[in-house]
């Protein structure tokens, strides 16, 4: 059963073309309109000429709305990056998460040697420093994956949990699972398969990757659908066999 974690105010639309890596035009009643894209994936799956969509409005000097979500298969693919992090952070604050029962929101954006990543939680005694990242590309399968292009950014990340990690501090990466129906959670090797090689490593070295389902309904509520999604079995495997070898 769904777990219903917000709603967010949004207005219908008809997606119309991708100007840039920020700005998309769609069609809001009748007008086009021009609107923010916060996720900089390529979203070439969801990006359709003619898909329903919804956006938010926002208080931007030359644009009003930012596109929060895509439909796919009876429900909403949630692009929008903003709207994923409160969605997490509700399932945490609830406790609906089984990797982050007993957890709370200790602080957002903690500066580390390479940046900074997207939250510290206290977790009874236990404190983990935890990156999130956005999966709407959708596989085959039904596989939930990312990236769907190159990201340094998202290698960069990975290889500084894996720093932390061996210094002996609790550290998690999130995938955000934000397409209905997300069967399990794998990373895309065509996408960037330098970060494929980076995560699958990390992962056989005992870095906590973790993932969880969400999705939007026509009315705007963000359900958490998977509080526990499970990792590819086939991904597991390679990276079994990668730590034996």
């Amino acid at each position: 059963m769904s777990a219903p974690l917000m709603r967010v105010p949004v207005r219908d639309c008809v997606f119309l073309e991708r100007l840039n890596r920020f700005v998309a035009e769609v069609l809001v009643e009748g007008r086009v309109e021009r609107v923010h894209i916060t996720n900089t994936g390529r979203l070439e799956e969801l990006l359709v000429k003619g898909r329903r969509c919804k956006v938010a409005g926002i208080n931007g000097r030359r644009l009003r709305y930012r596109l929060v979500a895509l439909e796919d298969r009876g429900g909403y693919a949630v692009i929008d990056t903003r709207i994923q992090s409160k969605a997490f952070e509700a399932a945490v604050e609830r406790e609906l998460l089984c990797f982050f029962h007993g957890c709370r929101i200790a602080g957002r954006e903690p500066r580390v040697r390479e940046g900074r990543l997207d939250y510290v939680l206290d977790c009874n005694d236990d404190r983990v420093l935890v990156e999130t990242k956005s999966a709407v590309l959708r596989g085959p399968s039904g596989e939930a994956m990312y990236p769907d292009c190159p990201t340094r950014r998202g290698v960069r990340h990975v290889r500084e949990l894996v720093r932390l990690m061996k210094s002996g501090v609790r550290v998690a990466i999130v995938f955000i699972a934000a397409f209905p129906g997300a069967r399990c959670f794998k990373p895309f090797r065509e996408g960037d398969p330098q970060l494929y090689d980076v995560l699958t490593n990390a992962l056989a070295m005992g870095l906590e990757v973790r993932a969880l389902g969400i999705y939007m309904d026509n009315s705007g509520t963000i359900y958490l659908e998977k509080p526990c999604l499970d990792l590819c079995e086939d991904w597991i495997s390679e990276a079994v066999a990668g730590a034996k070898g």
